[in-house]
């Protein structure tokens, strides 16, 4: 039934699921903000309104450099699982049929597995008697195991690049995949080789998959804090380990959620630069 000429009247099972969300989505999520205008007082949440959360997370150095330690870290990922990505999704699109479903179940494997599973398995290839550091010493390349790839910035960007990796890869390969091949077809027809087919045709077609991986793969990073909190260390105490320190030992959720606010005003503002980046005019 129309509500109005050219418009359809929302059936009752659009209402009944915009209920669903209003109740299981957007009122908690209000009310979790909310608890970043209220304050501790003696170790009691004091429900009175003020801004004094935001002005300690503006005034405070340590914050701001753990906030933007972190985003430096979230975008290191990115960029390197945005070449490592590519490169593997590209290699698989380029395999016959039979072999591009088996790579992309193996490739989706991983995500099946329990995360903390990963960051463990993580840690022991990056540990002092792990497995890279077995390779190293094998290969004469040093003389004992490397104590600099635990507990630190680094093997968290490691294990964030290794566990993430699969975010950046399918979007990628879907984006490869959608390239009609007619298209290809087309350049070679007309003299192009290997090379200026790939910068003129298959890199532009395929760029918003690689913008829409490093989306994921920043927001996931960025946020992260079981990975910091099992391989970093102290070297390794990034925005998420913050947060989740304010509502575990220190019983602060006032400030949590303050700070939860601005990660998650940097991921909304994350998303809605992919999508104007991944939808240019010439694809509307």
């Amino acid at each position: 039934m129309t509500a109005g000429p050219g418009r359809i009247r929302p059936s009752t099972g659009e209402y009944f699921l915009w209920g669903v969300a209003a109740l299981f989505i957007i009122v908690p999520l209000g009310c979790f903000l909310a608890y970043g205008f209220f304050s501790v007082v003696d170790n009691a949440i004091v429900y009175r309104p003020s801004i004094g959360n935001f002005a300690d997370l503006l005034s405070n150095a340590s914050y701001r450099a753990t906030f933007l330690r972190t985003m430096r870290m979230a975008l290191e990922v990115s960029a390197i699982n945005l070449v490592l990505g590519y490169a593997t999704a590209y290699f698989i699109w380029l395999r016959p049929p039979g072999w591009r479903n088996f790579l992309v179940i193996a490739l989706a494997i991983p995500l099946l597995m329990s995360y903390i599973i990963k960051i463990y398995a993580m840690r022991g290839v990056l540990g002092t008697n792990g497995l890279l550091n077995s390779a190293l010493m094998t290969l004469g390349i040093v003389d004992e195991p490397v104590s600099a790839l635990l507990f630190n910035l680094t093997a968290v960007r490691i294990t964030l690049s290794v566990v993430l990796l699969p975010f950046m890869v399918l979007p990628i390969y879907i984006a490869l995949e959608r390239i009609p091949a007619s298209v290809l077809h087309a350049a070679s027809d007309l003299g192009a080789n290997e090379l200026q087919t790939f910068a003129g045709i298959i890199l532009p077609l395929s760029l918003p998959g690689g913008i829409v991986g490093a989306m994921f793969t920043f927001v996931l990073a960025s946020g992260d804090f079981l990975a910091p909190e099992l391989v970093g260390g102290i070297e390794g105490f990034t925005y998420g380990r913050l947060i989740f320190s304010q509502f575990g030992l220190a019983f602060n959720w006032p400030l949590g959620a303050a700070l939860s606010i601005l990660l998650m005003c940097v991921a909304l503002g994350v998303i809605y630069v992919a999508r104007r980046l991944g939808n240019p005019r010439w694809q509307r």
